[in-house]
């Protein structure tokens, strides 16, 4: 049965929910891991995919490294205060990037399954709109339904953001080219050449001298 107050849409079962989430445009999903006892990771594996954020409010705080390895942009133990909540909101409205020991996967739906991508697979993301092209080092291209500015706020520091369409692991960099037309260029370590932002390029040639 559905039932509607105002603007909160109320499903009777976890499984409705589910269909809820999957079948409406949502901006951001607060997940609690017990669900009247059903096990919200189950909703997290399901819906970590989407383009939303999710951020999971529990009371089982040793679960919180397993939570940001699903791609989770926060996680707010209970009990909590309204504080606690605002710095969630300020985090997204801000752009800032997730905190804990970080994501491990990628979540993309493939043939109607979700697959989870090693983020150690990952050479780079690309734009492509709302979505996003994720390029692994095996040659393979796999479409996420994040956008690259979500991806960015989840993604290791290993990762940098050369353009305006692309994110690269920084360890796969191997020169910086620069053209004629004061056009920049990134020499991956695979052969592929990526472009970079002219306002990136001081910025990223410092980070990769500091890491020399």
């Amino acid at each position: 049965m559905r039932r509607n107050a105002g603007n909160i849409t109320i499903r009777d079962s976890l499984q409705e929910g589910i269909d809820f989430i999957l079948t409406h445009p949502i901006d951001l999903l607060f997940l609690d891991l017990n669900l009247n006892g059903e096990d919200g990771f189950d909703v997290l594996r399901k819906v970590v995919s989407e383009s939303f954020h999710t951020i999971i409010i529990s009371a089982y705080k040793e679960k919180a490294i397993l939570a940001f390895e699903y791609g989770v942009l926060d996680f707010i133990p209970k009990p909590f205060d309204q504080a606690r909540l605002a710095q969630a909101f300020q985090r997204i409205s801000n752009h800032e990037k997730q905190e804990g020991k970080g994501l491990r996967f990628l979540a993309v739906k493939k043939n109607g399954n979700i697959l989870l991508i090693d983020i150690n697979e990952l050479l780079y993301v690309k734009g492509a709109g709302i979505y996003t092209e994720l390029h692994l080092k095996n040659g393979r291209k796999e479409l996420h339904d994040k956008s690259l500015e979500k991806l960015e706020q989840l993604l290791p520091d290993s990762f940098g953001r050369i353009h305006k369409s692309y994110l690269v692991e920084m360890a796969q960099i191997q020169e910086i080219i620069v053209q004629s037309g004061s056009k920049y260029m990134i020499l991956l370590k695979n052969g592929e050449l990526l472009p970079i932002g002219r306002t990136r390029y001081k910025l990223l040639k410092e980070k990769l001298f500091k890491e020399l």
